[in-house]
């Protein structure tokens, strides 16, 4: 019994922490209270105590005149102004809930909870609008460990306040990275509430951990949830620049299955992603005037780029995480007919710039378009790009042409990948 409760201790005090600093809303409260009022006042261009002076029985303007007393800093003096001047504008408008906010707030301030909670249970009884009895709701149902609790809080502030992204998005996506959290949270965005998608973009461009954004996009996945493209694609990106190459990958897999680490994807150019991925195949332009673009068309799709004369660079890229070995790059051509020194070119490189081997393409009208080339990889460079690079030409024309397909692939006789 003795070792027993150090562990409970320990897991007890992790969880509080944990709730308290990704969900718990307090500090924001006051924020919110002392900021974003006094804004609503210069942008209205009133003064709240002039308005107050002209109409001391409007009940919501006495209300916003209290709740403006109710600052961060306010001191007793100032409090106990406003809460003379709340219970008076409850006298005067018994559904002004942002008086009843007020006087929970300085209740609060002089530590007595319990009398606090009435007052804001009041409020949220009266309307489900009143962001700042929302987010004490929110603290104390993470006081309580309740979280689910917590997050209903959350839906009904994202769903009824324009204000409440700005202030909550941030927590959650903080919250995501801790397991008391993410099977909850993956359960409130399943119910598709408006704020979701919002919620979920602002996630995938956070700074917060891309493991923690890519399992709960994994858990939505599994609860029937088809999200966007774009954030799915900027998860795996974020993956691969923290170094998580091996976890991008995995969940890559898992919105696009079928992928084979060997081998390059999409060789007919068929894939028409809106948010490619930087495993799926990629255009490079700049602003020296090179266009390129994947097109469909009957055949399936094709690559197709144009580069002015005397301008080159790279076009067209795929990482690959290819294992150790040798491997064929293969594929076909068209409208490229550029002078040998001006032909462009397929390149292996590492991400540290390091070429790995290259394969020069031929003018289309040679063997039907078709090019081929093998290309080693070695055991220190685990991740790769593969890119093709049109070299500027003096033609008046410039660079111009297609990929009609390509794939890298083991090449024959290859161990590459095996075991």
């Amino acid at each position: 019994m003795a070792n027993a409760r150090p562990v409970r201790r320990r897991q007890r005090s992790g969880r509080e922490w944990a709730l308290r600093c990704v969900l718990a809303a307090a500090a924001l409260l006051l924020c919110y209270l002392s900021m974003t009022r006094t804004a609503a006042f210069v942008l209205q261009k009133s003064n709240a105590e002039q308005a107050y002076a002209l109409a001391p029985h409007d009940g919501r303007i006495a209300a916003r005149l209290a709740a403006r007393l109710t600052t961060q800093n306010a001191d007793a003096r100032q409090r106990a102004r406003s809460d003379r001047i709340a219970r008076q504008a409850l006298v005067d408008e018994p559904l002004a809930v942002q008086a009843l906010t007020t006087l929970g707030l300085n209740t609060l301030s002089r530590g007595d909870t319990n009398r606090a909670r009435q007052f804001f249970t009041h409020s949220d009884a009266l309307s489900r609008r009143e962001l700042g009895t929302r987010l004490w709701l929110i603290d104390d149902a993470v006081a309580r460990g309740d979280v689910p609790g917590a997050l209903r809080h959350y839906d009904i502030a994202l769903r009824t306040a324009r204000a409440a992204s700005d202030l909550l998005f941030p927590i959650l996506t903080a919250a995501v990275s801790h397991p008391a959290v993410i099977e909850p949270l993956a359960d409130t965005l399943a119910a598709r509430p408006p704020w979701s998608l919002g919620f979920v973009s602002h996630l995938a461009h956070s700074s917060v951990t891309p493991k923690a954004s890519a399992d709960l996009f994994r858990r939505l996945s599994q609860r029937g949830i088809s999200l966007p493209p774009e954030p799915q694609a900027v998860v795996v990106n974020a993956l691969v620049d923290s170094g998580a190459v091996n976890e991008a990958w995995a969940y890559y897999q898992s919105f696009r299955p079928g992928g084979d680490r060997r081998r390059s994807r999409d060789p007919r150019f068929t894939a028409d992603l809106e948010a490619p991925s930087v495993f799926d195949w990629r255009p490079v332009m700049n602003d020296a005037g090179v266009t390129a673009s994947i097109q469909s068309n009957r055949a399936g799709g094709l690559f197709d780029f144009a580069a002015p004369s005397t301008v080159g660079g790279i076009v067209l890229q795929q990482f690959q995480l290819l294992p150790p070995g040798r491997y064929r790059l293969q594929g076909t051509s068209a409208g490229i007919e550029q002078t040998s020194r001006a032909l462009p070119y397929w390149q292996l490189v590492c991400r540290d710039g390091r070429e790995l081997g290259r394969v020069d393409l031929p003018a289309s009208t040679e063997n039907n378009g078709r090019f081929a080339g093998d290309i080693t990889v070695n055991g220190v460079c685990p991740v790769q790009v593969l890119r093709l690079v049109a070299r500027p030409s003096s033609e008046i024309g410039g660079v111009t042409g297609q990929i009609k397909s390509v794939a890298l692939v083991p090449a024959a006789g290859s161990t590459a990948g095996r075991r």
